[in-house]
């Protein structure tokens, strides 16, 4: 996907003894949107809006040593290691040394060759890393002017985490005349060393620049011009967690002091094997308690009482992307997570009062084929008209938030059919869900409408997987247990003929392996990722296991 965004200069922070002036620049390419407040809470907005940028940069793949200077060392010593290794083999020495003068006629050819071009890409990356570390931040975040609060929404480079900073107008003292709407904002790494000079005793103002929307120039030197090119798996990834908000979820009220707990035992050790969870154990008007795995050490936290009807027993993965809180919850005056499921997406609310820090996380930090197949949270649940979902979303464009109930009533409609509607204009990208106020908002995350089917699934395999649940083609076999690890089995019936795909998960509840009479499985192995039949028996398990549902 390529994206264009047009900016008339640039982001800037200014802090003086008086105050500190923050001016986001908005893409003039969208509908005008802007705002110009005075930050009348300052500290837990320095703090929220600090997470914010955590969020931005956040990148928790794996990364592997970078080798190249070594490599060069070995390169350039390895006539040398050999010669002292097979020196004292004297009936060979004539031959080795001949070997030795073509390998470094060899080594000097290649050396010559591409030196200029390790040369290059090591200077290219080094200061990618060290000095222009914006270049690794594939899409501004956006933000959104609504009639009762302002919100920036961003996404991680490693496509795993969600970030909001929901501010209310009450926060504000009202400067100037705003535009409701949403426009990605310039933003760079500076802004955020500006963030930390904030403090109490100065002004905090906060502006969305209109002028790039009003000016009239012939200069279009004065614009900036952002192409950017956006993986599909990024954009899926951030539509399947704005779908997750708005899905039934165990909602656990935690004080603070006790998120403060949990991220403390966890930076306090390191694990060297799986599991890597956190087991939440929810009793009905009981404590909340957590099971740190692998170590099994067990907290209680007798401030935090689940309120939930049922209990549950719940294991979040990608744990240590909470981190991202450490810093906020200080000064925060509660947090409330909402749990779907085992390795489902998780949400975590930090209320400071006016303001509100939402952190997404989706089941897994890494995105590769072993987590395939939780692709469920796209899935539509209902089918709806074009005209009727045309008539809920122009109600929901003329209020910009509302309810479903609310909606219901304006459109005539009942609320399931608002409900699917409202789902789809979500996974397309034009709508969200808050999860605080619990209304429908929209927003419309890219200047042209996403194409939700063609980001629904990851491959064609993903596609085929749930053609195959919703015929009702797939059965689950015989579960057995050992080693550590869960192994599937089952049947699917493909075009007539009858296949026995097989699947093995570890204790991460990871696909680890697997095997099928398939010729996709035949022809590649597990190199390009599991089939479309044992994706289909490992979601299979899952929905049968674990019902995704949960409670308010």
């Amino acid at each position: 996907m390529n994206f264009v965004h047009r900016y008339l200069g640039a982001s800037r922070a200014v802090t003086d003894a008086d105050a500190t002036r923050l001016g986001f620049v908005p893409d003039t390419l969208r509908e005008p949107t802007y705002f110009v407040g005075k930050v009348a809470r300052h500290l837990p907005f320095r703090e929220a809006i600090s997470a914010l940028h955590h969020v931005v940069v956040s990148d928790l793949r794996f990364k592997p040593k970078d080798r190249t200077a070594y490599l060069a060392w070995l390169e350039d010593n390895e006539q040398q290691l050999l010669a002292e290794a097979l020196a004292a083999k004297d009936a060979i020495r004539a031959e080795i040394e001949a070997l030795r003068r073509e390998l470094t006629e060899v080594s000097l050819r290649s050396d010559a060759v591409m030196r200029p071009f390790h040369e290059a890409r090591q200077r290219y990356f080094s200061r990618l890393y060290k000095e222009d570390l914006d270049a690794w931040i594939v899409l501004d975040p956006v933000i959104t002017v609504h009639p009762d609060e302002v919100f920036f929404e961003c996404f991680s480079l490693d496509e795993s985490s969600y970030g909001r900073l929901s501010c209310d107008h009450d926060v504000f003292e009202r400067l100037g005349e705003m535009a409701c709407g949403t426009t990605n904002i310039d933003y760079s790494h500076a802004l955020y060393d500006e963030f930390q000079k904030i403090r109490s005793y100065r002004d905090t103002e906060l502006s969305i620049d209109p002028t790039g929307f009003t000016v009239q120039t012939t200069d279009e030197a004065a614009y900036r011009e952002d192409k950017i090119e956006l993986p599909d798996s990024w954009m899926r990834g951030f539509l399947q967690v704005s779908s997750a908000m708005a899905q039934p979820a165990h909602v656990v009220d935690l004080h603070p002091v006790d998120m403060h707990a949990i991220l403390t035992r966890l930076a306090a050790r390191r694990e060297r094997h799986g599991p890597r969870s956190l087991r939440f154990l929810l009793e009905p008007d009981r404590p909340v308690s957590v099971l740190i795995e692998p170590w099994n050490e067990r907290l209680t936290f007798r401030r935090s009482i689940y309120r939930g009807a049922e209990g549950a027993e719940i294991r979040l993965w990608g744990r240590r992307r909470l981190a991202i809180l450490a810093r906020a919850l200080p000064l925060a005056r509660s947090v409330r997570l909402h749990l779907l499921g085992t390795g489902l997406p998780s949400f975590a609310v930090v209320d400071f009062g006016g303001l509100r820090f939402t952190l997404g996380l989706s089941g897994w930090t890494a995105n590769d084929w072993s987590r395939a197949g939780q692709f469920d949270l796209l899935a539509p649940r209902r089918d709806v008209e074009a005209g009727t979902a045309s008539r809920v979303f122009a109600a929901l464009r003329r209020r910009h938030l509302a309810s479903v109930e609310e909606l219901a009533a304006e459109t005539g409609l009942d609320r399931a059919t608002v409900q699917a509607a409202l789902g789809g204009y979500v996974q397309a990208g034009r709508a969200m869900f808050d999860l605080d106020k619990r209304v429908y908002r929209l927003r419309e995350l890219t200047r042209e409408p996403l194409d939700a089917g063609a980001l629904r699934f990851a491959s064609e395999q993903e596609a085929r997987a749930d053609r195959f649940l919703a015929a009702g083609l797939a059965s689950l076999g015989p579960v057995e247990q050992g080693g550590g690890r869960l192994r599937l089995a089952g049947t699917v019936l493909d075009d007539g003929r009858t296949l026995r795909p097989a699947v093995e998960i570890d204790a991460d509840e990871r696909m680890v392996g697997g095997a099928c009479e398939c010729g996709f499985y035949i022809r590649n192995r597990l190199a390009r990722g599991p089939c479309e039949h044992m994706l289909a028996l490992r979601r299979l398990f899952h929905a049968e296991a674990r019902p995704t549902g949960g409670r308010a």
